[in-house]
Protein backbone atom coordinates (compact mmCIF):
# COMPACT_ATOMS: atom_id res chain seq x y z
CA UNK A 1 0.00 0.00 0.00
CA UNK A 2 1.34 3.47 -0.94
CA UNK A 3 -0.11 7.13 -1.26
CA UNK A 4 -0.74 8.38 -4.77
CA UNK A 5 -1.73 11.34 -5.99
CA UNK A 6 -4.97 10.62 -8.29
CA UNK A 7 -7.65 13.14 -7.21
CA UNK A 8 -9.76 12.40 -4.36
CA UNK A 9 -13.11 12.35 -6.17
CA UNK A 10 -11.80 9.54 -8.46
CA UNK A 11 -10.78 7.47 -5.69
CA UNK A 12 -13.23 4.50 -3.90
CA UNK A 13 -14.69 6.20 -0.92
CA UNK A 14 -14.98 4.08 1.98
CA UNK A 15 -16.73 5.68 4.53
CA UNK A 16 -16.69 4.12 8.17
CA UNK A 17 -19.68 4.61 10.37
CA UNK A 18 -20.72 3.68 13.83
CA UNK A 19 -21.52 4.62 17.51
CA UNK A 20 -19.14 6.44 19.46
CA UNK A 21 -16.51 4.73 20.84
CA UNK A 22 -16.88 1.83 18.85
CA UNK A 23 -13.80 2.17 17.48
CA UNK A 24 -14.26 3.64 14.18
CA UNK A 25 -10.92 5.38 14.69
CA UNK A 26 -8.58 3.10 15.71
CA UNK A 27 -9.87 0.73 12.91
CA UNK A 28 -8.75 2.98 10.00
CA UNK A 29 -5.73 3.63 11.49
CA UNK A 30 -5.28 -0.06 11.59
CA UNK A 31 -6.46 0.07 7.84
CA UNK A 32 -3.78 2.92 6.84
CA UNK A 33 -1.19 1.48 9.27
CA UNK A 34 -0.68 5.10 10.30
CA UNK A 35 -2.23 7.39 13.23
CA UNK A 36 -4.38 9.26 10.69
CA UNK A 37 -7.01 9.94 13.48
CA UNK A 38 -7.28 10.28 16.62
CA UNK A 39 -8.00 7.57 19.08
CA UNK A 40 -9.38 8.32 22.72
CA UNK A 41 -11.40 6.99 25.22
CA UNK A 42 -13.94 9.53 25.41
CA UNK A 43 -17.01 9.15 23.37
CA UNK A 44 -17.54 12.02 20.54
CA UNK A 45 -13.71 12.86 19.68
CA UNK A 46 -14.19 12.41 15.62
CA UNK A 47 -16.60 15.65 15.26
CA UNK A 48 -15.76 16.63 11.83
CA UNK A 49 -15.61 13.26 8.99
CA UNK A 50 -11.67 13.01 8.43
CA UNK A 51 -10.17 11.74 4.90
CA UNK A 52 -7.28 9.38 4.63
CA UNK A 53 -5.67 8.78 0.76
CA UNK A 54 -4.29 5.26 0.69
CA UNK A 55 -4.40 2.84 -2.12
CA UNK A 56 -5.59 -0.88 -1.65
CA UNK A 57 -4.43 -3.64 -3.80
CA UNK A 58 -5.89 -4.88 -6.15
CA UNK A 59 -8.44 -1.75 -6.29
CA UNK A 60 -5.98 0.98 -6.55
CA UNK A 61 -6.68 4.65 -4.86
CA UNK A 62 -9.09 4.29 -2.19
CA UNK A 63 -10.49 7.24 0.30
CA UNK A 64 -11.09 6.54 3.78
CA UNK A 65 -13.73 8.59 5.50
CA UNK A 66 -14.08 8.60 9.16
CA UNK A 67 -16.92 10.22 10.65
CA UNK A 68 -19.00 11.23 13.82
CA UNK A 69 -20.66 8.48 15.44
CA UNK A 70 -23.90 8.59 14.32
CA UNK A 71 -25.50 8.41 18.29
CA UNK A 72 -24.21 12.26 19.33
CA UNK A 73 -26.92 14.17 20.58
CA UNK A 74 -27.59 17.37 21.78
CA UNK A 75 -26.86 20.98 19.19
CA UNK A 76 -23.72 20.17 18.61
CA UNK A 77 -24.00 16.46 18.24
CA UNK A 78 -27.17 16.80 16.22
CA UNK A 79 -24.26 18.62 13.85
CA UNK A 80 -22.21 16.22 13.81
CA UNK A 81 -24.72 13.50 12.69
CA UNK A 82 -25.70 15.84 9.90
CA UNK A 83 -21.70 16.09 9.16
CA UNK A 84 -21.89 12.28 9.14
CA UNK A 85 -24.96 11.67 6.73
CA UNK A 86 -23.05 14.69 4.05
CA UNK A 87 -20.16 11.91 4.52
CA UNK A 88 -22.76 9.11 3.70
CA UNK A 89 -23.44 10.64 0.30
CA UNK A 90 -20.04 10.14 -0.84
CA UNK A 91 -19.84 6.88 0.31
CA UNK A 92 -19.03 4.18 -2.22
CA UNK A 93 -18.75 1.04 0.34
CA UNK A 94 -19.65 1.42 4.24
CA UNK A 95 -18.22 -0.15 7.15
CA UNK A 96 -20.31 -0.13 9.81
CA UNK A 97 -18.58 -0.33 13.33
CA UNK A 98 -19.96 -2.60 16.42
CA UNK A 99 -18.15 -2.50 19.41
CA UNK A 100 -17.66 -6.21 21.37
CA UNK A 101 -18.97 -4.45 24.85
CA UNK A 102 -21.99 -2.90 23.33
CA UNK A 103 -23.28 -5.70 21.21
CA UNK A 104 -22.93 -8.29 24.73
CA UNK A 105 -24.77 -5.87 26.75
CA UNK A 106 -27.74 -5.60 23.88
CA UNK A 107 -27.77 -9.46 23.82
CA UNK A 108 -28.24 -9.13 27.51
CA UNK A 109 -30.74 -6.58 27.30
CA UNK A 110 -32.80 -8.43 24.55
CA UNK A 111 -33.07 -11.69 26.60
CA UNK A 112 -35.69 -9.75 28.60
CA UNK A 113 -38.15 -9.67 25.69
CA UNK A 114 -40.29 -6.53 27.50
CA UNK A 115 -36.78 -4.11 26.44
CA UNK A 116 -36.44 -2.91 22.96
CA UNK A 117 -33.13 -3.43 20.93
CA UNK A 118 -30.19 -0.75 21.27
CA UNK A 119 -29.56 -1.79 17.73
CA UNK A 120 -32.30 -0.02 16.23
CA UNK A 121 -30.09 2.93 15.04
CA UNK A 122 -27.90 0.51 13.23
CA UNK A 123 -30.05 -1.12 11.35
CA UNK A 124 -31.63 2.09 10.50
CA UNK A 125 -28.37 2.66 8.77
CA UNK A 126 -27.85 -0.18 7.07
CA UNK A 127 -31.23 -0.20 5.84
CA UNK A 128 -30.40 3.21 4.47
CA UNK A 129 -27.59 2.52 2.81
CA UNK A 130 -29.25 -0.61 1.23
CA UNK A 131 -31.70 1.56 -0.43
CA UNK A 132 -29.31 3.72 -1.96
CA UNK A 133 -27.70 0.72 -3.13
CA UNK A 134 -24.52 1.25 -1.00
CA UNK A 135 -22.75 -1.98 0.11
CA UNK A 136 -22.31 -2.62 3.64
CA UNK A 137 -19.68 -4.63 5.72
CA UNK A 138 -20.42 -5.06 9.08
CA UNK A 139 -17.26 -5.07 11.56
CA UNK A 140 -17.27 -6.17 14.81
CA UNK A 141 -14.39 -4.34 16.63
CA UNK A 142 -12.73 -4.77 19.93
CA UNK A 143 -12.61 -8.43 19.83
CA UNK A 144 -9.54 -8.24 22.00
CA UNK A 145 -12.08 -7.49 25.09
CA UNK A 146 -13.55 -10.82 26.84
CA UNK A 147 -16.63 -11.81 25.35
CA UNK A 148 -18.76 -14.81 23.37
CA UNK A 149 -17.40 -13.51 19.81
CA UNK A 150 -19.72 -15.77 18.01
CA UNK A 151 -22.74 -14.75 20.21
CA UNK A 152 -21.86 -11.42 19.11
CA UNK A 153 -21.99 -12.43 15.62
CA UNK A 154 -24.74 -13.88 15.77
CA UNK A 155 -26.57 -11.29 17.13
CA UNK A 156 -25.68 -9.03 14.37
CA UNK A 157 -26.84 -11.67 12.01
CA UNK A 158 -29.99 -12.10 13.37
CA UNK A 159 -30.65 -8.11 13.77
CA UNK A 160 -29.11 -6.59 10.44
CA UNK A 161 -29.18 -9.89 8.12
CA UNK A 162 -25.06 -9.43 8.11
CA UNK A 163 -22.70 -11.46 9.13
CA UNK A 164 -19.85 -9.15 10.79
CA UNK A 165 -16.07 -9.51 10.29
CA UNK A 166 -14.59 -10.05 13.25
CA UNK A 167 -11.90 -7.51 14.34
CA UNK A 168 -9.34 -6.27 17.05
CA UNK A 169 -8.23 -2.57 15.68
CA UNK A 170 -6.07 -2.67 18.76
CA UNK A 171 -4.01 -5.58 17.62
CA UNK A 172 -4.81 -5.51 14.15
CA UNK A 173 -6.46 -8.72 13.64
CA UNK A 174 -9.23 -9.02 11.16
CA UNK A 175 -8.04 -6.28 8.92
CA UNK A 176 -6.84 -8.60 5.80
CA UNK A 177 -10.17 -9.96 5.87
CA UNK A 178 -11.58 -5.95 6.31
CA UNK A 179 -9.65 -5.39 2.72
CA UNK A 180 -10.72 -8.64 1.07
CA UNK A 181 -14.49 -7.84 1.78
CA UNK A 182 -13.73 -4.38 0.20
CA UNK A 183 -12.32 -5.79 -2.68
CA UNK A 184 -15.78 -8.56 -3.00
CA UNK A 185 -18.10 -5.56 -2.39
CA UNK A 186 -16.95 -3.11 -5.16
CA UNK A 187 -19.78 -1.54 -6.88
CA UNK A 188 -20.28 -3.05 -10.71
CA UNK A 189 -20.23 0.17 -12.08
CA UNK A 190 -17.26 1.58 -10.47
CA UNK A 191 -14.05 2.49 -12.54
CA UNK A 192 -15.84 1.30 -15.83
CA UNK A 193 -17.14 4.90 -16.63
CA UNK A 194 -14.59 7.03 -18.57
CA UNK A 195 -14.28 10.92 -19.04
CA UNK A 196 -14.32 11.34 -22.79
CA UNK A 197 -17.05 7.55 -23.29
CA UNK A 198 -17.92 6.71 -26.78
CA UNK A 199 -17.27 10.22 -27.82
CA UNK A 200 -13.47 9.54 -28.51
CA UNK A 201 -12.33 6.38 -30.32
CA UNK A 202 -8.52 4.99 -29.32
CA UNK A 203 -5.97 6.99 -31.48
CA UNK A 204 -8.33 9.83 -32.35
CA UNK A 205 -6.50 13.37 -33.36
CA UNK A 206 -8.24 15.27 -30.22
CA UNK A 207 -7.74 19.22 -30.40
CA UNK A 208 -8.20 20.79 -26.35
CA UNK A 209 -9.47 24.43 -26.64
CA UNK A 210 -8.09 25.32 -23.07
CA UNK A 211 -7.95 29.51 -22.88
CA UNK A 212 -5.84 30.62 -19.73
CA UNK A 213 -8.14 33.64 -18.79
CA UNK A 214 -8.13 35.21 -15.34
CA UNK A 215 -9.86 31.72 -14.18
CA UNK A 216 -7.05 29.63 -14.81
CA UNK A 217 -4.71 29.16 -12.01
CA UNK A 218 -1.66 30.63 -12.19
CA UNK A 219 0.78 28.17 -14.15
CA UNK A 220 -1.17 24.91 -13.94
CA UNK A 221 -4.53 23.58 -15.86
CA UNK A 222 -7.70 23.13 -13.90
CA UNK A 223 -7.98 19.35 -12.93
CA UNK A 224 -11.20 19.08 -15.63
CA UNK A 225 -8.28 19.45 -18.32
CA UNK A 226 -5.53 17.65 -16.98
CA UNK A 227 -7.86 14.46 -16.04
CA UNK A 228 -9.68 14.95 -19.49
CA UNK A 229 -5.86 14.79 -20.99
CA UNK A 230 -4.06 12.09 -19.40
CA UNK A 231 -7.24 10.27 -20.66
CA UNK A 232 -6.45 10.49 -24.26
CA UNK A 233 -2.99 9.99 -23.71
CA UNK A 234 -3.79 6.65 -22.10
CA UNK A 235 -6.31 6.27 -25.17
CA UNK A 236 -2.82 6.86 -27.24
CA UNK A 237 -4.21 9.90 -28.68
CA UNK A 238 -2.62 12.49 -30.42
CA UNK A 239 -3.81 15.48 -28.67
CA UNK A 240 -3.27 19.39 -29.67
CA UNK A 241 -3.67 22.18 -26.96
CA UNK A 242 -4.39 25.47 -27.77
CA UNK A 243 -5.92 28.80 -26.43
CA UNK A 244 -9.43 30.20 -28.18
CA UNK A 245 -7.44 32.57 -29.84
CA UNK A 246 -4.95 30.14 -31.49
CA UNK A 247 -8.29 27.81 -32.80
CA UNK A 248 -7.80 28.98 -36.68
CA UNK A 249 -4.45 28.63 -36.69
CA UNK A 250 -4.21 25.10 -35.22
CA UNK A 251 -6.76 23.87 -37.35
CA UNK A 252 -5.10 25.29 -40.35
CA UNK A 253 -1.91 23.30 -38.93
CA UNK A 254 -3.13 19.75 -39.03
CA UNK A 255 -3.25 18.26 -42.73
CA UNK A 256 -6.02 16.55 -41.73
CA UNK A 257 -8.74 17.79 -39.11
CA UNK A 258 -9.33 16.44 -35.72
CA UNK A 259 -11.73 14.16 -35.30
CA UNK A 260 -12.82 15.86 -31.94
CA UNK A 261 -12.60 19.21 -30.41
CA UNK A 262 -13.47 19.37 -26.71
CA UNK A 263 -13.70 23.16 -25.42
CA UNK A 264 -13.80 25.09 -22.67
CA UNK A 265 -17.99 25.66 -21.96
CA UNK A 266 -17.68 29.38 -22.15
CA UNK A 267 -16.60 29.13 -25.87
CA UNK A 268 -19.29 26.77 -27.32
CA UNK A 269 -20.51 28.98 -29.82
CA UNK A 270 -17.69 30.58 -31.32
CA UNK A 271 -16.12 27.00 -31.59
CA UNK A 272 -18.98 25.41 -32.91
CA UNK A 273 -19.06 28.29 -35.92
CA UNK A 274 -15.14 27.74 -36.50
CA UNK A 275 -14.87 23.87 -36.63
CA UNK A 276 -15.02 22.01 -39.72
CA UNK A 277 -18.14 20.32 -40.33
CA UNK A 278 -16.98 16.79 -39.63
CA UNK A 279 -15.25 17.10 -36.40
CA UNK A 280 -17.24 16.15 -33.01
CA UNK A 281 -18.01 18.86 -30.15
CA UNK A 282 -18.15 18.95 -26.53
CA UNK A 283 -17.14 20.54 -23.94
CA UNK A 284 -14.78 19.75 -20.13
CA UNK A 285 -17.98 20.45 -18.55
CA UNK A 286 -20.48 18.08 -20.33
CA UNK A 287 -18.03 15.31 -20.50
CA UNK A 288 -18.35 15.73 -16.61
CA UNK A 289 -21.99 15.83 -16.71
CA UNK A 290 -21.63 12.28 -17.74
CA UNK A 291 -18.92 11.30 -15.70
CA UNK A 292 -20.39 12.29 -12.71
CA UNK A 293 -23.47 12.85 -13.24
CA UNK A 294 -26.44 12.43 -15.29
CA UNK A 295 -25.84 13.99 -18.79
CA UNK A 296 -29.30 12.85 -20.18
CA UNK A 297 -31.12 14.14 -17.65
CA UNK A 298 -28.92 17.18 -17.80
CA UNK A 299 -29.78 17.66 -20.91
CA UNK A 300 -33.52 17.25 -20.65
CA UNK A 301 -33.78 19.32 -17.56
CA UNK A 302 -32.03 22.14 -19.68
CA UNK A 303 -35.06 22.73 -21.50
CA UNK A 304 -36.60 24.21 -18.40
CA UNK A 305 -34.70 27.53 -18.89
CA UNK A 306 -37.38 28.50 -21.89
CA UNK A 307 -40.20 28.14 -18.77
CA UNK A 308 -38.24 31.02 -16.61
CA UNK A 309 -39.91 34.29 -15.90
CA UNK A 310 -38.26 37.06 -13.86
CA UNK A 311 -40.23 36.18 -10.78
CA UNK A 312 -38.76 32.31 -11.24
CA UNK A 313 -35.74 31.45 -8.94
CA UNK A 314 -32.51 29.48 -10.35
CA UNK A 315 -29.76 28.02 -7.89
CA UNK A 316 -25.70 27.68 -9.10
CA UNK A 317 -24.23 25.30 -7.21
CA UNK A 318 -20.35 25.07 -7.32
CA UNK A 319 -18.82 22.20 -6.42
CA UNK A 320 -14.99 24.25 -5.25
CA UNK A 321 -14.56 27.22 -2.96
CA UNK A 322 -12.50 29.89 -3.99
CA UNK A 323 -12.59 33.43 -3.95
CA UNK A 324 -14.97 34.96 -6.76
CA UNK A 325 -13.34 36.33 -9.56
CA UNK A 326 -14.76 39.53 -12.65
CA UNK A 327 -14.52 36.57 -15.08
CA UNK A 328 -16.44 33.58 -12.94
CA UNK A 329 -18.27 31.17 -15.00
CA UNK A 330 -20.70 30.48 -12.51
CA UNK A 331 -21.35 33.65 -10.46
CA UNK A 332 -20.70 36.13 -13.04
CA UNK A 333 -21.18 34.67 -16.78
CA UNK A 334 -24.11 32.17 -16.44
CA UNK A 335 -25.99 34.70 -14.49
CA UNK A 336 -25.64 37.30 -16.91
CA UNK A 337 -26.32 34.94 -19.70
CA UNK A 338 -29.43 33.76 -17.98
CA UNK A 339 -30.19 37.12 -17.10
CA UNK A 340 -30.31 38.72 -20.72
CA UNK A 341 -32.71 36.23 -21.99
CA UNK A 342 -34.90 36.21 -19.13
CA UNK A 343 -34.78 39.62 -17.23
CA UNK A 344 -32.58 41.74 -14.96
CA UNK A 345 -34.77 41.27 -11.96
CA UNK A 346 -34.44 36.79 -12.28
CA UNK A 347 -32.92 35.68 -8.76
CA UNK A 348 -30.59 34.13 -8.61
CA UNK A 349 -28.83 31.72 -5.13
CA UNK A 350 -25.49 30.45 -5.64
CA UNK A 351 -24.02 27.87 -3.33
CA UNK A 352 -20.68 26.33 -2.85
CA UNK A 353 -19.10 23.23 -1.70
CA UNK A 354 -21.07 20.85 0.48
CA UNK A 355 -23.85 23.69 1.13
CA UNK A 356 -26.60 21.88 -1.14
CA UNK A 357 -29.98 22.35 0.27
CA UNK A 358 -32.15 19.64 1.28
CA UNK A 359 -35.35 21.66 -0.19
CA UNK A 360 -35.13 22.24 -3.44
CA UNK A 361 -38.58 23.28 -3.86
CA UNK A 362 -38.33 26.92 -3.86
CA UNK A 363 -36.43 26.69 -7.31
CA UNK A 364 -37.54 26.20 -10.50
CA UNK A 365 -34.16 25.33 -12.10
CA UNK A 366 -30.47 23.91 -10.55
CA UNK A 367 -27.51 24.45 -12.66
CA UNK A 368 -24.41 22.41 -11.07
CA UNK A 369 -20.78 22.89 -11.86
CA UNK A 370 -18.45 20.06 -13.58
CA UNK A 371 -18.25 18.64 -10.33
CA UNK A 372 -14.70 17.57 -10.76
CA UNK A 373 -13.81 18.11 -7.17
CA UNK A 374 -16.69 15.38 -6.36
CA UNK A 375 -17.28 12.07 -6.83
CA UNK A 376 -20.06 10.34 -8.91
CA UNK A 377 -22.00 8.74 -5.83
CA UNK A 378 -22.00 12.65 -4.60
CA UNK A 379 -23.30 13.90 -7.17
CA UNK A 380 -25.78 11.49 -8.20
CA UNK A 381 -27.32 11.92 -4.71
CA UNK A 382 -27.96 15.46 -5.58
CA UNK A 383 -29.43 14.17 -8.88
CA UNK A 384 -31.86 11.94 -6.79
CA UNK A 385 -32.82 14.69 -4.43
CA UNK A 386 -33.58 17.07 -7.19
CA UNK A 387 -35.89 14.37 -9.25
CA UNK A 388 -38.01 13.44 -5.81
CA UNK A 389 -38.47 17.00 -5.36
CA UNK A 390 -39.25 17.39 -9.24
CA UNK A 391 -37.02 20.48 -9.76
CA UNK A 392 -34.95 20.24 -12.87
CA UNK A 393 -31.51 19.98 -12.61
CA UNK A 394 -28.70 21.04 -15.43
CA UNK A 395 -25.11 21.52 -15.40
CA UNK A 396 -22.94 24.37 -16.23
CA UNK A 397 -21.54 23.43 -20.16
CA UNK A 398 -25.21 21.68 -20.79
CA UNK A 399 -26.94 25.13 -20.03
CA UNK A 400 -24.29 27.21 -21.63
CA UNK A 401 -24.80 24.83 -24.89
CA UNK A 402 -28.39 25.33 -24.35
CA UNK A 403 -28.47 29.04 -24.54
CA UNK A 404 -26.16 29.61 -27.39
CA UNK A 405 -28.60 27.91 -29.43
CA UNK A 406 -26.36 24.56 -30.14
CA UNK A 407 -27.05 21.66 -27.24
CA UNK A 408 -28.60 19.86 -30.37
CA UNK A 409 -25.71 19.93 -32.73
CA UNK A 410 -23.13 18.92 -30.26
CA UNK A 411 -22.03 15.44 -28.19
CA UNK A 412 -23.32 14.45 -25.20
CA UNK A 413 -22.01 11.04 -24.79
Amino acid sequence: MSLNATPRSNRLHVGVFGRRNSGKSSLINAITGHDTAIVSEHAGTTTDPVYKSMEIHPIGPCLLIDTAGFDDDGEIGSLRVERTREAANKTDIALVVFSQDVVAKDIAKTSDITQASDMELEKKWIDEFKEKNIPVIAVLNKSDLKGNTSAACDHIDRSTGIRPIVVSAREKTGIEQVFSELIRSLPEDFDSLSITGGIVEDGDTVMLVMPQDIQAPKGRLILPQVQTLRELLDRKCLVLCVGADKLDEAIKALATPPAVIITDSQYFRSVYEKKPKQCKLTSFSVLFAGYKGNVEYFAQSAAAIDMLREDSRVLIAEACTHAPLSEDIGRVKIPALLRKRIGQKLHIDIVSGTDFPEDLTSYDLVIHCGACMFNRKYVLSRVERACEQKVPMTNYGVAIAYLSGILDKINLS
